[in-house]
């Protein structure tokens, strides 16, 4: 059986275990996975946070636990404190890249030697946005890697990982600190990893502007790169959305150049 398939089983036990018709959200303990994994006879990986990791941006959640949200609602499982997690619902909101968005040439600044060993994962994004300076591009400002695979905590929601976090300043001298999420291959953008960046954000850079940025690879040498915001109801919503295409810089042709200028704020 697919690890996928034996997560989803072992998410639909824990569902079915807890939720009761009419409820909003519910929470459940790490140790409820070993527990189901015992009564299916299911291998677990070494890390159990795989399991949930599996279900929030490799796959959709098992048609049985999504057929029971209303209209316009999906479920989700948030971190609920250490070792801790919550099925909660929340407004249906897949962050995805819209095809029909017009890419972007930018002169492909990445080191060759990187670039031929370079995979499709979430690691050889956050090298190619690093060494392009995408997040400069994208967001106008001065911005600089501060840590990338950030482990810590956040009150109320236990330990979390945020890929990277770059700090930057803008031609008014505003600081803003911009924790980064990363998704490669098949993995998604995750809504709840967002709202993660931004309260560890707020708790540990209160100072500063949070910015939220998430990249995916669409194809080896496209990227779509979003800003991400909590909205008045506590949803996170996309304030804007630009693709952006690594080129040679002899592939920008003249009437390319001339047609970014002409749309220059």
């Amino acid at each position: 059986m697919a690890d996928d398939s034996r997560y989803a089983k072992l998410i639909v036990a824990i569902f079915r275990k807890h939720y009761r018709k009419g409820a909003n959200s519910f929470e459940f303990d790490r140790d409820e996975i070993e527990a189901a994994a015992r009564e299916f006879s299911i291998k677990l990986p070494k890390n159990l946070g795989d399991v949930i990791y599996s279900v929030r941006y490799r796959t959709e959640l098992p048609a049985e636990i999504s057929a029971t949200a209303p209209t316009g609602r999906e479920w989700r499982i948030e971190p609920a404190g250490m070792a801790r997690y919550r099925f909660r619902l929340g407004r249906l909101n897949k962050v995805v890249p819209d095809p029909a968005t017009k890419a972007i040439k930018i002169p492909d600044a990445t080191p060759q030697i990187v670039r031929a060993r370079a995979l499709d994962d979430e690691q050889a994004l956050l090298a190619i946005v690093r060494y392009n300076r995408m997040i400069d591009i994208f967001l106008g400002i001065a911005a600089f890697s501060l840590q990338n695979h950030l482990r810590t905590s956040v009150k109320g929601m236990g330990q979390i990982e945020v890929d990277e976090l770059y700090v930057g300043v803008d031609k008014q001298g505003v600081q803003y600190v911009v924790p980064v999420q990363a998704k490669g291959g098949n993995d998604r953008i995750s809504v709840i990893q967002a709202s993660q960046d931004i309260a560890f954000c707020k708790q540990r850079y209160s100072d500063l502007v949070c910015r939220t940025v998430s990249a995916q690879f669409m194809s080896e040498n496209r990227v779509a790169m979003f800003e991400l915001d909590l909205d008045d109801d506590g949803e996170i919503s996309i304030v804007e959305q630009r693709h952006y295409v690594l080129v040679p810089a002899d592939q920008i042709s003249a009437d390319e150049l001339s047609s970014y200028r002409s749309r220059r704020k």
